[in-house]
């Protein structure tokens, strides 16, 4: 492709998911129900009191008492230095190749200026070492968690738990509704570990309407067909989870043989 020119991609459906507040279906196109991962935002004290089990609520004090402390920082050098520090604390995360895992200075620091006018960064430290980040997007009342990470050596000291809590406040400040975190259930996998930490910390599943507009014969055929759903909503969900254990196995094993080639 020539300096200049624009590359045309050809869509065969068009999709469109609504975004929270708004969960009465806006517009007359064919829908399916999807779902968002939220916790509504009445106050601090009753997400706290009324929302989050005991021992969530036993974590974040403990991450307290064993001196972690949370700041609002901006993306700075010394910031993005602490991320590319947290990305490369291991490759594997949730049963899964960590896709962050190995990116430079640049990279990360380009992955973060996304949404940079409307963001801020809520960062957990042990004394100078930053263990915990949390990107939030705010828009249209709602605060969005576009990325949750921590350090694995360090979690005894429960820097989520103590990073979502200070989420939590600062959504009350600003005088937001809704408190996001990506999907509540991804796929057909009704049971994971990423959703029973949401459960854990407060969140719930909240429906929004999801439009799909079929733009050629191709995608109305899809549609038809039930393709445009992706492989994880098609398959039953023990397909799913054998799927994923298998996949989870195989990361080790893998991660077991680079360690031995390497001593």
């Amino acid at each position: 492709m020539m300096e200049g020119e624009s590359q045309l991609v050809k869509a065969d459906i068009f999709t469109l998911s609504q975004k929270l507040p708004a969960t009465n279906p806006k517009y007359p196109y064919p829908l399916e129900w999807d779902n968002v991962s939220a916790i509504r935002l009445p106050s601090f004290k009753d997400w706290w009191e009324n929302r989050l089990p005991q021992e969530t609520r036993k974590n974040v004090r403990r991450s307290t008492r064993r001196g972690v402390v949370v700041r609002i920082e901006q993306l700075d050098d010394a910031l993005i230095k602490g991320i590319v520090e947290i990305n490369n604390d291991s490759v594997i995360r949730d049963n899964r190749r960590f896709w962050h895992y190995g990116k430079n200075y640049d990279e990360v620091k380009k992955d973060y200026l996304s949404f940079i006018d409307r963001s801020e960064f809520i960062c957990a430290y042990l004394g100078d070492e930053l263990i915990g980040l949390m990107k939030m997007v705010y828009g249209g009342g709602v605060a969005a968690i576009m990325q949750l990470l921590s350090k694995t050596a360090h979690y005894d000291k429960r820097p989520s738990n103590v990073l979502i809590a200070k989420a939590v406040e600062r959504c009350e400040q600003k005088g937001l509704s809704y408190l996001t975190y990506g999907k509540y259930i991804y796929g057909n996998k009704a049971k994971s570990s990423l959703t029973e930490f949401k459960k854990r910390n407060g969140f719930e599943e909240i429906l929004v309407p999801r439009f799909y507009v079929p733009l050629t014969i191709k995608g109305e055929m899809c549609m038809m067909l039930k393709l445009h759903r992706g492989v994880t909503r098609i398959l039953p969900e023990s397909v799913v989870r054998l799927g994923v254990n298998v996949r989870a196995k195989w990361y080790k094993l893998n991660l077991s043989a680079r360690r031995c080639s390497s001593m």
